[in-house]
């Protein structure tokens, strides 16, 4: 990739927390309707504090930057999802140890460690009406795509945008799904008459982070 994988990163980083805290209000309607109604404002919370204090973290590494950003929302998002993003982002950041480069396999194996994460942590699986039906099928979407020979030279943009097609259709289809994780659990047959709040706002973030690296990396790809 012509961009180093600082830069990518800190990208990614800025468009999600930018995208998470732009939507918080968004997020937290999405799970009122069978939750309790706090995750977007919760997960508010930490990215507020990453997207103050990002630029002024002590981050020689990629990893060490995902371990950081772990450590903050662990500490600073409210309820589950804490330290479900918090392990996820630090599973991660182990996975990318101390490359000062990562390469499209690091990216993958960075996702599939925070996949792993989190269902270790909550102890969700596939099929639960979580985040884990978007972030699970986009990932899968990028890896096939890196291994396509025909998307080896634009940078990843055409990946990123596939990923994150996926998950705004993955998130479509958890209407109808039985949740089996959260508040939502609770409610039983109703938890279907809606989409899961976190698998939507995957999507969601998803689709910014491929707009913004499209901006950024595919003039780059023109010229």
């Amino acid at each position: 990739m012509a961009a180093s994988s600082r830069d990518g990163l800190d990208l990614v980083v800025m468009t999600m927390a930018k995208t998470i805290v732009d939507n918080a209000d968004y997020f937290a309607q999405l799970d009122s309707i069978v939750g309790d109604g706090d995750f977007g404002y919760s997960l508010r919370s930490g990215w507020e504090v990453v997207l103050a204090d990002y630029d002024s973290w002590d981050k020689p590494t990629p990893g060490a930057a995902l371990k950081k950003i772990g450590l903050t929302l662990a500490a600073k998002v409210g309820g589950v999802s804490g330290p479900m993003w918090g392990t996820a982002f630090l599973r991660a950041g182990a996975t990318a140890g101390d490359k000062e480069e990562l390469s499209p396999d690091d990216v993958i194996e960075m996702l599939r460690a925070a996949i792993a994460g989190i269902m270790a942590r909550g102890g969700a699986s596939l099929g639960d009406k979580t985040l884990l039906d978007a972030l699970a099928p986009a990932t899968d979407s990028l890896e096939a795509s890196f291994k396509d020979p025909a998307t080896h030279e634009d940078l990843g943009v055409a990946a990123i945008q596939s990923a994150a097609d996926v998950a705004v259709k993955a998130a479509e289809d958890t209407k109808g799904m039985l949740a089996m994780r959260g508040r939502a659990a609770y409610t039983g047959d109703r938890s279907r008459d809606s989409v899961d709040a976190g698998a939507t706002a995957i999507g969601v973030i998803l689709q910014a982070v491929a707009a913004a690296w499209r901006e950024q990396y595919g003039k780059q790809q023109e010229s």
